[in-house]
């Protein structure tokens, strides 16, 4: 038996041929790419800064904000403000509207009670959508054009009889459509 010289580097490009063909085989299957995405960036919250400070307007804040952060965003205190009657580290929601007191206000005024121990009363909140057929005086004055007379119209309107549709709003005296036009995108007859 006679072997030449060729066949040990054929037996040896064999052997590798081979294993080449048993990983090829055995290879994991290829999957789709999987794309990794950063993950959203959390939408600031929108307040509404009323009263008693610089420049009063819609702010968008920071997510865990807190009402000194808006009073700070409006530029402000004014002289005027009842700054006793804001509890500023009180934190905000989307959608608050913050109505800071003058010291001549009678909603600023603190109830008597030994004030040593309790807190100041917060600035209003409003949560909009307002609910027309649960709403008090001050959620409702907290809407555009709608003043303390219309308020109470509103409120003796629903007494006699409940709205069902936010356009039914228009049937108290007062308001017409262009007030309907403002007011619209915050009302609701739902429940809260």
């Amino acid at each position: 038996m006679k072997q030449s010289w060729w066949s040990l580097p054929l037996g040896v490009l064999l052997g590798l041929l081979s294993a080449g063909l048993v990983l090829w085989a055995s290879r994991p299957e290829r999957k789709a790419s999987i794309l990794l995405r950063p993950p959203p960036t959390p939408r600031p919250l929108v307040v509404d800064v009323d009263g008693e400070v610089k420049h009063p307007g819609l702010y968008r804040l920071p997510l865990d904000s807190r009402v000194e952060d808006a009073v700070q965003a409006a530029g402000g205190f004014t002289l005027q403000a009842n700054r006793e009657a804001v509890n500023q580290a009180a934190r905000l929601t989307d959608g608050d509207h913050l109505l800071i007191p003058g010291r001549g206000d009678a909603s600023s005024a603190s109830p008597v009670v030994d004030q040593a121990f309790s807190s100041p009363p917060t600035p209003t909140v409003i949560h909009f959508p307002v609910n027309i057929n649960t709403a008090g005086s001050d959620q409702l004055q907290a809407l555009p054009g709608i003043g303390p007379v219309t308020a109470a119209k509103i409120m003796a309107f629903r007494a006699e009889e409940p709205f069902s549709l936010i356009e039914d709003i228009q049937k108290v005296p007062g308001i017409g459509p262009a007030t309907f036009e403002e007011i619209q995108e915050l009302i609701t007859v739902g429940k809260e």
